[in-house]
This record gives C-alpha cells, structure tokens and sequence, in this order.
C-alpha cells in the first residue's frame, strides 16, 4: 500500500484516507495510491461501501502544479476518475478544507459527496489560464446545473459548503466527526439500497438549456464578459456547452485535449508564473526563520476619506474592531456615509446579506479624538500625502499609542525612515501602501524601513493576508515599486502627445496591449489632482496634465480632463479642447510632429516601465522579479496572461528591450529613454530576469 493513500476498515466500510501534506496534492504517488486502494476495496467482498477522505488540513486541493509540462506517469487522473467511475459499490467522498480541481474532480467521480460545515469547493484552473480538465466541465454542470457550474469554472472562486449543498453538489453536511459521519452515511445508503447514479449519467439539469439554447448563450456572455484577452475562459464555455448535444465520452475527450492544449499556451505559462510569485512573495529575505507576527486583535486608521474608510473596511470585513478617527464630525459622518453606501451596493449586488453588514458596521468606532488609538494594536495614517502632516500625526502616534503598537504609514511615495525617525521607535514604524479604492484592490506594498524590526515585518504581511490582501514587501525610495515604475509611464505617455500622438492613440494602444485602460483615462478616473499636487512639490511639470489642473479639469470628478464625461456617466468622449491645447504646447516647445504607430507607443511605455524594474532590482528596493510582477498584476491592471512586466521582458528579450530603448531615445530625443546600466548589462551577457529568480532561491 501506497505511503500516501492507506485504507482503514470500519467494519464492512473501507475508509481510504490520502495523507500527502501540505495539502494532499494529487502528485504520481497518491494517484497509484487512491486507484490501488479503491479497486482493492472494490474487489473485496467484506467491503459494502468505500469513503475516500484526507487527513490533515485538507481534502485534495488539486493537482500537483510541479509536474505540469514533465512526462506524465501513469496512472493519471483521467485513469483514476474513470476507474472510481466504474465502482458497483457506494463510493462517497469525505471532503473537508477546500477541495479544489482535480480533487473536486474525484469527488465528481464519486455516489455522493459530504463535507465538513467550513468546506469550501472550487475549480481554480482558469486563474492558471487552464479548465477543468478530468471530467469538470461535463460533470460539474449535470450535478449543479450549467449557471451554477460556469460561474464556479470561469470565477475560479471556491463556493461555500452551504451553498454547495443548496446546489446539488454536496448532498449533506457534517458536524462533527467528518469520517466518522461518512461511515454512519455509508452504512445508512447500504441499509437502504440506495441508487448509485453516476453523475456523468444525470440529466435533468441539462434540460432547460437543450431546449433553450440562446439561454447559454445568454448565461456565458454574463459570466464571461470580465475575460477580455483571455483563451481559457472561451475554451471552458465552450466544453460547458458541450454537454448540451456532444456524448460524454466524446466531450470527456475533447476536454482532456483542450486542458492540455492551454497548458501549453504562452497564456497559461504567464499565469502559472504569476502563482509561484506570488507564493515567492510572502517569502520575506532576511526574515529569521522564528520570527513570529505580533496578535493584532484591535486596529485604529487615521483618516476617513475614500482611502482610509476603504482600509478601515479591510479590518471590519476581517472580524477585526477598527477605531476610525478625524479631524472633525462632519468628515467622519461623510467617511463613515461611504462606508456604509459602500457595504449597501455589495448587498444589493448579492454579495453580502444585510446580517453580514450590520455585524462589521458593528465593529467601528467613530471618534475625532485622536487619543483613541491608544489601545489599537496597529494604527495605519491614512492622512493627506504630504511629509509635514505625516509627521505630525507620528509625534502624536508616538505620544499616544501604546508600547508595542505596529505604527503604518499608507503613503505612496514619501520616506518612511524620515517619518520613522521622527518617533522614538523606529523599529515599530513602516509602509503599508494600500490601493484604491482600498477595500477592493488586493495589492498591499509593505515598506520595509531600515530600522524596521522583524516581528513588525511580519506582523504586517500576516496582517495583509488576513484582510485579503497580496502583500509585498519593498524597499523604501520615492514611488517604491509600483509608483516608482509608472512615473516613466506616465512620462513616456505625456512626452508622445508633444511628439505627434493624442490621448485616445495612447490609451487605445494600452487597451490592446491588455490594461484595462489607457494612462490618460486611468488620470482621469484617479483624479488629476493628485498627481499634480505630487510634481508641484517635487519642482517638476507634465506640460498638458499640468494645464488641465490649472484650468480646474481633474478627471472625472470634474466632468473634464484629458476626456470629456457626461453627467452620471464615465465614459470617456473626444475632448477636442485637449487637443488644441496639445498641438499648441507641441508649436510652443518645438516639436515636429508626426505620427506614432502602435507598436511605438507600446514600447516606450512598456520598455520604460521595464527599464526602471531593471534599477529597482539593482538596488535591492525589490527582492525578486517576480515580486514586481505580483505588483502589477494586483496593483495596476498589468494583464495577468502576460505575466508581469519582468517576466513579458524575458519573453520578449532583454536585447530586443534595450536595442529599442535606443532607438525611440534617439528618436525622439529623450534620454530618460536610455537603457539603464543593469538591463544592459544583463542583455549583453545574454541573461534574463528570470536567472536573477533563480539565483534568489538558491540563496534562500
């Protein structure tokens, strides 16, 4: 018997139990397992049922990511899945944890499914820029009916056991003992000659849709309208919409070789990079191996505007109380208006019930007292971005909160060791820079200043992954990374409408390339203002941006800035005025203009950002590639099928990079564009980012 799969007798009931930790991975070892012991089960006459559950943490929760794109071994899971198939004996799966792909997957093979109350089921594959590929796409529909099962393949979120049982995909819930509760049910279906249907052979939930086929259609265009650029969310709707007139054995096939296809897809390569960064990231250097998290069992946030009411709700949403604090009633009555408006919307959009919201409305407190932060555990300023603010709010949090208090600072770009040497402790002081809006992006730059202690470190990354956030840690200098990286951006973009280009050429070439928006419609929604204020107290100036806030156009919030917004709306439309105002400023400075293609514009906006990635490593303000990556993927839209701007530079080629930093330098008369002195020095030695990665885990 397999070291990873054992079989325990309870009587006639044959518990099959996977123990493969951490998470029970479906590697080689436990697909031999699984398949040995069920067929022996199956064979054996004392045996009238067979439970397959987990020990440890978890049931299944998936596929071995690792042996993607080796030599597969038999038996697979397709092998696997199709022998529990065939069981003449009552199959039930014990699942508890999350049950993720192809563990679901099994489970989908199985008579019938229990699970612990905290279960939560899902198949996560799209977010590798995979599907379902051992039998999800066919079963999953005929079990939880079609609606329920693209939702759950193309969201690639994990469902609750209760809802799971609500669908049909779970047929009872377990409190207490879960195993122990399985055999009890096992014995229970063998005493009363309970069916065994296979799901492959339900069809009542397909029914609807056979008859009404512009109902898919209907019902895929919803679900599937946030996949623009995406392979696999068209693939999978595809195979869903095969169990509506293609025979299961011939759909079965047909998946199989679609899940295969993509997983040899630039696309899903790209997303399977940005996973393992991700897990990388929460790996901090230099970081003792027993540093242990600080409790943080109350919060306090200082300021109740847009961004400190959204981080505010991050601490809430987690169970967490949170202190929010103001200078004055009427802006805290507004901030804590937002919040509740906020929390509304999620309620009327189905994503929380009003019980849900009243428990964490519950856990603020609302003062202008600044001394009520005194019991907070960790205390985040979330103030105006300007340094003599900050550090006046850090005297005072130095006063007043109590002696091993984490104190964060949600700046953007300005000195966390200026604010921290401010305070008599230092070493309790540090970034955490949230984006917004708050409590919806899931980036969390962690700032580690240079007199940051360890603990504190930790303390706020577990923080971030308690709230729901991606945390990061970087390096303290002007943007840190993700900022510090759009500045050339935003440079570049400003610099091409002087030279020939209008912001609609920009942003549609942004589009195209995978953002979610160009730069210019991007200022108008964050508010032009802001960056404004930022470059007048740096000394420095974005010709037409610049003119726009002077004649009072910020965007959005305006109704005018690069585009023009109708009220109620934020669609951007043709702003003429800007155009006049950009062919003027080009005759005004001396530029010639003249047309800029596509692929230009791409390049200098791109290659720019790539370039200032390349002094960021250098300088150790980011640890690893992929850690800028994570960055732009959660934080700025960057589209995840290109895996991040470190990792799209290797694919593309450092020499290709810095050849045409060259080029447009040249071209255009812009130094800035210069390829930096580590990018061509990686370039010319024929290296990528990618060897820095690996160079970093053999360190670890």
């Amino acid at each position: 018997m397999s070291q990873v799969v054992q079989t325990k007798m309870d009587g006639d009931v044959a518990v099959v139990i996977v123990d493969n930790p951490p998470v029970n991975a479906l590697k080689h070892e436990v697909r031999a397992g699984i398949l040995d012991a069920v067929q022996a089960a199956s064979g054996d006459p004392n045996v009238k049922a067979i439970v397959i559950a987990a020990a440890g943490r978890t049931f299944i929760a998936g596929a071995d990511i690792t042996e993607f794109g080796k030599p597969p071994k038999a038996p697979s899971l397709i092998d696997v899945i199709a022998a529990l198939d065939e069981v003449k004996k009552p199959l039930i799966a014990a699942m508890h944890g999350t049950p993720l792909g192809g563990g679901l997957e099994i489970t989908l093979a199985c008579h019938f499914r229990l699970a612990a109350p905290n279960t939560r089921l899902g198949l996560p594959e799209i977010k590798l820029g995979l599907m379902p590929g051992a039998g999800g796409t066919q079963r999953l529909p005929r079990l939880a009916g079609i609606e329920k099962a693209l939702d759950m393949i193309l969201s690639g979120n994990p469902i609750p056991a209760k809802d799971a049982l609500a669908v049909g995909l779970v047929d009872e819930i377990v409190e207490g003992d879960l195993v122990a509760g399985a055999v009890a049910f096992a014995r229970k279906v063998v005493a009363e000659k309970r069916p065994l249907r296979r799901v492959r052979d339900m069809e009542e939930k397909l029914a609807a849709f056979r008859a009404d086929p512009a109902k898919f259609d209907e019902v895929a265009a919803r679900l599937g309208k946030r996949s623009r650029g995406l392979d696999a969310p068209k693939a999978a709707i595809e195979a869903v919409r095969w169990t509506l007139d293609v025979p299961i054995d011939e759909a079965l096939k047909r998946e199989r070789d679609t899940f295969l296809r993509l997983t040899l897809s630039d696309q899903s390569k790209a997303q399977r990079h940005v996973f393992f960064a991700e897990r990388e990231a929460a790996k901090i250097p230099g970081l003792p191996e027993n540093v242990k998290p600080r409790e943080i069992r109350k919060a306090a946030v200082i300021g109740a505007g847009t961004m400190g009411g959204g981080i505010a709700m991050n601490f809430a949403n987690a169970g967490i109380p949170v202190t929010l604090v103001e200078t004055s009633e009427e802006a805290l009555a507004r901030g804590f208006a937002t919040i509740t408006k906020n929390y509304q919307a999620t309620v009327q959009r189905g994503g929380l019930r009003q019980e849900d919201v009243d428990k964490r409305l519950a856990l603020f407190t609302r003062t202008t007292s600044l001394d009520a932060v005194a019991d907070a555990d960790i205390v985040i300023e979330a103030v105006f971005e300007e340094m003599d603010i900050k550090k006046k709010v850090f005297t005072e949090l130095d006063r007043i909160a109590k002696a091993g208090a984490v104190l964060a600072t949600n700046t953007s770009y300005l000195d966390v060791n200026a604010i921290a040497q401010i305070t008599k402790r230092p070493e309790e002081v540090l970034g955490m820079h949230f984006f917004s809006p708050a409590n919806v992006m899931k980036l969390l730059e962690i700032v580690r200043g240079k007199a940051t202690a360890s603990d504190v470190l930790a303390t706020a990354m577990a923080v971030g992954r308690k709230i729901g956030k991606m945390p990061v840690v970087v390096g303290v200098c002007h943007g840190f990374v993700g900022n510090r990286m759009l500045a050339p951006r935003q440079v570049q973009a400003e610099r091409m409408l002087l030279e020939g280009a209008f912001p609609r050429d920009v942003d549609a070439a942004a589009t195209e390339f995978g953002f979610p928006m160009g730069p210019f419609a991007m200022g108008d929604l964050a508010g032009l203002d802001i960056s404004w204020r930022i470059r007048r107290a740096r000394g420095t100036r974005a010709e037409i941006a610049d003119a726009l806030c002077e004649a009072g156009h910020f965007g959005q919030k305006t109704g005018k800035g690069f585009y023009i917004y109708e009220p109620g709306s934020r669609t951007p439309q043709h702003n003429p005025e800007v155009d006049g105002i950009i062919v003027a400023a080009s005759k005004r400075l001396g530029f010639q203009r003249r047309t800029i293609d596509k692929q230009e514009i791409i390049e200098r906006l791109v290659f720019s950002m790539i370039n200032e990635g390349a002094r960021i490593l250098d300088e150790g303000i980011a640890s690893r590639p992929g850690d800028i990556d994570v960055i732009w993927v959660y934080g700025y839209g960057w589209p995840v099928w290109r895996g991040g701007p470190m990792y799209y530079a290797d694919q593309v080629g450092l020499p290709y990079i810095r050849d045409q930093l060259r080029l447009h330098a040249a071209r255009s008369g812009d130094a800035s564009l210069e390829p930096s002195a580590y990018l061509s020095k990686l370039a010319d030695e024929g290296r990528g980012f990618s060897a820095l990665a690996d160079a970093a885990k053999r360190s670890a």
